[in-house]
């Protein structure tokens, strides 16, 4: 009987069936952002760079040394964006030949939007001589005559920029295509993600817990790791190749 009583009692205070009750709440959403101090240049698209660069009549082309100092380590100068808004940055060193610019102008040409964007570029034209001798050659000889120019390019350096009245998520497919086809890594960025990189390496460097890192062990030769480094790790302590 006690039991049957309870579950009369629980019946009871059950309900038949749910109730929905539902409120209507104030939505929020933030102003669109304001372009109008942005101004179109005359011409927005990427200029075509010359494959070969312009030397006097009189002058024969000078050959050039690797020098791969050029490629390697940070860059210190082209490493902010000028138009305050997005870009294609170099994280790694390497060449760009004139194929990689016309890839990126013809990329960014079909996908660019003249009336309300434009692009410009931040390096330099090829410069530097790169030779080469025929196949089947023998050793000897003399250096090679040169076979096309190169534009080195170190971590860091802004590769190009696009601007205008325009938000990130509308160029990001066209500057990934850009970056996932040059000759060394890059990425896709914005004026908000350089920041955001540059305050969380400050972070981790403030607050590193580990004593031992890998600047402590080169410059402590610890397990006689000096016998294995070359003098890019000694300067730059295995950050840059």
């Amino acid at each position: 009987m006690l039991t049957q009583s309870f579950r009369l009692t629980l019946g009871l205070l059950r309900p038949e069936s749910t109730q929905l009750v539902l409120s209507a709440g104030i939505k929020y959403f933030p102003p669109p952002k304001n372009y109008d101090h942005i101004e179109i240049p005359e011409r927005p698209r990427l200029r075509i760079y010359d494959k070969v660069p312009m030397y006097p009549s009189n002058l024969k082309p000078p050959k050039m040394q690797k020098r791969l100092r050029y490629m390697r380590g940070p860059e210190t100068l082209h490493t902010n964006l000028q138009l305050k808004q997005y870009g294609v940055v170099a994280t790694g060193g390497g060449r760009m030949r004139s194929e990689h610019f016309e890839m990126a102008r013809l990329v960014v040409a079909r996908k660019l939007d003249q009336k309300r964007m434009f692009a410009i570029w931040r390096v330099d034209p090829p410069w530097q001589p790169v030779t080469k001798k025929g196949q089947g050659q023998r050793m000897g000889g003399g250096k090679g005559a040169i076979d096309h120019y190169v534009t080195p390019i170190k971590a860091g350096r802004i590769i190009l920029e696009v601007g205008g009245k325009c938000d990130y998520a509308e160029v990001y497919p066209m500057l990934k295509i850009v970056a996932e086809r040059l000759p060394f890594k890059a990425e896709a960025v914005s004026l908000e993600i350089l920041q955001k990189k540059a305050e969380n390496e400050k972070w981790l460097e403030e607050n590193n817990q580990n004593y031992y890192t890998m600047k402590y062990i080169i410059q402590n030769n610890m397990g006689g790791c000096h016998k294995m480094l070359s003098p890019v790790d000694h300067r730059w302590y295995g950050k840059y190749v």
